[in-house]
């Protein structure tokens, strides 16, 4: 017991830290809220480093100490530092602030839980608990688009997680067992492969905005503040990656459902940067954008057990997707929920314009910045595994994902009569882009220290 206790002390610290922050909201100390879930979010990222070697199991086999719960914990928790930089910079003095905060780490806390799942339950849980947390974030400014995402968003959520339960006791009566480290008994039962997968694809794909289970997106993210849109768009999406990732690296892959991923992956990179340059609205551009890059995502999911780039291409690309899609949420703060409040910006604060571009190159897959690392990765893994056909779908639509883009980046350096001013924003948001446009610039450059096949 004391040897799982120990293993577990980023997340203990964390929830630790989740508590303290509830019982400081209750004496409205906002501003203690935010140190306190800086400071926890500190002390476990810290913790996490010398775990990054080991490979264990806690509490019988459930929750799993491995290199992707280890590396997943390194972009989660900083990530979700920034977060609540942004939340801060966002809604500071308004009614609230503090239990918003609160429920960030609290979501974070059940994003950690699905990295590291070894079991059906657990799973289950990290679902529930990111998924109630994240149903009041979006509800939070309490008017009528809030509400209706909301409401979207909780009854799309009651649905899935109500099949993956019901479809993972299907893995369960064929196995004998929780444990996903006991799929490999299923060997030749394809029904009952196909049956819990289409269970896993449902609960987790909802989570990751995978197609067709995306559409509560792009209402979640216009009805949410901006910063809340960012952090939905990044902490919870990468963990339900993870979470396939811990789930069908044991599954047996002659039950076909690599085939049946990747027209998924391939279907939803597609489908998202279509949806995407039709869009009139800044922020359910960028949501669509973000379905896109699920099914990215996906290849790695797809090559699981084939290449040795499976596992390293998620989690380089979850750690640059984080880096470039926070910062360009931070962007949309700090200019304007609208297209046309980007007409001129780059012009007015050439800094801010140029952050956003490399974050766009970066999302497109561009050399040398950390996106294409990512990227690079993943088709890697995809021609590796037999799947030369996805990878060509990935990169035409990389192509397809400049024209979205410069619908972007072309109004920002368009003369314009929309007033800026001179000081955008808040101290808080700035330094967010800062730190991530020089995560997303140089760690492309120092691709070598991330981890490989």
């Amino acid at each position: 017991m004391g040897r799982d206790l120990a293993l577990l002390a980023p997340e203990l610290t964390l929830a630790a830290a989740a508590m303290l922050m509830i019982v400081a909201e209750m004496f409205r100390a906002a501003r203690l809220v935010l140190a306190i879930g800086l400071a926890g979010l500190a002390a476990a990222t810290i913790l996490t480093l010398p775990m990054l070697s080991v490979d264990a199991t806690v509490f019988g086999g459930t929750y799993r100490i491995d290199l992707i719960s280890g590396w997943a914990k390194l972009i989660l928790l900083p990530g979700t530092a920034l977060s609540l930089l942004l939340v801060r910079a966002e809604i500071a003095g308004r009614r609230r602030e503090g239990s918003v905060q609160s429920l960030v780490v609290l979501v974070t806390l059940g994003a950690l839980m699905l990295s590291g799942a070894g079991d059906m339950m657990v799973v289950v849980i990290g679902v529930v608990l990111t998924g109630l947390g994240s149903f009041a974030l979006v509800a939070w400014p309490r008017d009528d688009a809030a509400t209706e995402a909301a409401m979207k968003y909780l009854v799309f959520g009651a649905v899935t997680g109500s099949v993956m339960i019901y479809g993972l006791t299907f893995w369960l009566g064929g196995s004998g067992s929780t444990l996903f480290s006991k799929l490999g008994q299923l060997q030749g039962q394809t029904l009952v492969i196909i049956t819990g997968l289409i269970a896993i694809i449902v609960g987790l794909g909802y989570k990751g905005a995978l197609v067709p289970f995306h559409f509560w997106a792009p209402d979640a993210y216009q009805g949410a503040p901006v910063s809340i849109a960012a952090y939905l768009s990044v902490i919870t999406k990468a963990a339900a990656f993870f979470a396939f990732a811990q789930v069908l690296r044991d599954l047996p892959r002659d039950g076909g459902w690599p085939l049946a991923l990747a027209v998924i992956a391939a279907a939803t990179m597609t489908y998202g940067y279509l949806a995407a340059l039709v869009q009139t609205y800044l922020v359910r551009l960028i949501a669509y954008s973000s379905v896109a890059q699920s099914g990215y995502f996906l290849m790695g999911v797809v090559a699981l057990g084939a290449s040795g780039f499976a596992v390293p291409g998620i989690l380089v690309f979850a750690a640059a997707y984080v880096a470039m899609n926070l910062g360009a949420f931070a962007v949309v703060l700090l200019a304007g929920r609208n297209l046309g409040d980007l007409e001129g910006f780059g012009r007015t604060h050439p800094w801010l314009g140029a952050a956003m571009v490399v974050f766009l190159l970066s999302l497109t897959g561009i050399p040398p910045l950390f996106g294409f690392v990512g990227k690079f990765y993943l088709l890697s893994a995809a021609v590796e595994a037999g799947y030369l056909w996805l990878a060509i779908i990935g990169i035409l639509n990389s192509v397809l994902a400049l024209g979205v883009y410069l619908r972007l980046v072309v109004p920002m350096y368009r003369t314009s009569s929309t007033e800026h001013p001179s000081e955008v924003g808040a101290v808080l948001a700035q330094g967010t882009v800062v730190v991530t446009v020089l995560v997303t610039l140089l760690t492309g450059l120092a691709a070598g220290i991330l981890p490989g096949p």
